[in-house]
């Protein structure tokens, strides 16, 4: 089965390769060169271009949207009986440096995101929690770079700040991780830093460091690694911070709030929004990661669709229980964001005296 899958994969990758490159034979200046071979190599020539400055993955993704618009446009042109294939070929580019353009600013301008949840009767005082969330550190930006990123937000007074996973990737350097694992060193909240596992942080494939290592420097610059733990931050807030989904030892929600006091208002992080029926009026806030919103149109509405998430972006609400899904920081494999932006995000609980 999944021999077939692939082999049907690699010929619709074939087939759009196809399209692409035979667009591009049929400009009208290549009308006179007699010598086919010689036009299908010229042909070749963007693909080639596309390829040295974008990684593979980045290519076909715009080779895709390419092909889609060459689609979109053709059949824009039938309508109107216009058959020109100079005039095909320039508006798909046209159209695709616009959109990957937007998709690119999109991924590397992040964005400050706020919201405010409801006056919870169960905290006196108001409550401001910044959330960071799938930064993939070392494919949009470095670890330097995300300095200057931890420094913006430095300026803003926090009660606790919390990674929700998936802060590195897999091709993470050692140097981009210590980096940015001590960037947390400028941030001075309240009552703290707390960090939860994504699914790319143990890695899928060998690094050249260890998790351990990675703890290691979360834990030097203050950054306090929870692993289906439970922390009392004050006298009214409890915070949950709970394993990855792909760690099959990981504990159900409702053992890591048993022994927790149902007056005081739970935070729960969890990186993959997948378990809502389960977190629905057992916590208080959910925060959550992992889905980049969607990342790529229609990737968003397609996840939705098959149910691969709970919930894609923004803020929820079920029962008594708020969800928060961050489109994070960063991005895995793909450069662009077309369907959502890039953020952080600031969260204000009112509290009961502030009503």
């Amino acid at each position: 089965m999944f021999a077939v899958f692939a082999v049907l994969i690699l010929l619709i990758i074939v087939l759009i390769f196809y399209i692409c490159v035979r667009s591009f034979r049929k400009l009208s200046i290549f009308k006179n060169i007699k010598n086919k071979v010689l036009v299908w190599c010229i042909s070749l020539i963007p693909m080639i271009i596309l390829f040295s400055i974008f990684n593979t993955m980045n290519s076909i993704v715009i080779i895709l949207h390419y092909v889609l618009f060459i689609g979109i446009t053709y059949l824009i042109m039938s309508i109107f009986k216009k058959k020109n294939n100079d005039i095909l070929v320039i508006i798909s580019v046209i159209l695709t440096v616009i959109y990957m353009g937007y998709g690119y600013y999109m991924a590397h301008h992040i964005d400050e995101t706020r919201y405010v949840v409801n006056a919870s009767k169960k905290i006196n005082n108001d409550f401001r929690i910044i959330q960071i969330s799938d930064t993939h550190i070392g494919t949009i930006f470095s670890g330097l770079e995300f300095r200057d990123y931890i420094e913006k937000i430095s300026k803003i007074e926090a009660d606790i700040v919390v990674i929700t996973g998936d802060f590195i990737d897999d091709d993470t350097s050692y140097e981009d991780m210590v980096n940015a694992c001590a960037s947390f060193s400028l941030l001075h909240p309240k009552y703290g830093i707390y960090y939860v596992n994504g699914n790319h942080d143990r890695g899928y494939y060998s690094r050249k460091y260890s998790y351990n290592d990675l703890v290691f420097e979360l834990n030097k610059n203050n950054v306090k690694v929870l692993t289906d733990e439970v922390v009392n931050i004050n006298d009214n807030i409890v915070l949950v911070g709970r394993e990855d989904k792909q760690i099959a030892s990981r504990k159900d929600i409702s053992s890591l709030v048993s022994d927790i006091d149902k007056s005081k208002y739970i935070i729960d992080l969890n990186h993959q929004p997948n378990d809502y029926d389960n977190e629905t009026d057992v916590v208080d806030l959910v925060l959550s990661g992992h889905t980049h919103g969607g990342q790529m149109f229609p990737l968003k509405y397609i996840g939705q669709f098959i149910g691969a998430n709970d919930e894609t972006y923004g803020l929820h609400k079920r029962g008594n229980t708020t969800f928060i899904v961050s489109s994070g920081m960063g991005c895995w494999a793909i450069d662009f964001k077309t369907a959502t932006k890039s953020e952080y995000v600031v969260i204000d609980i009112k509290g009961e005296n502030n009503e």
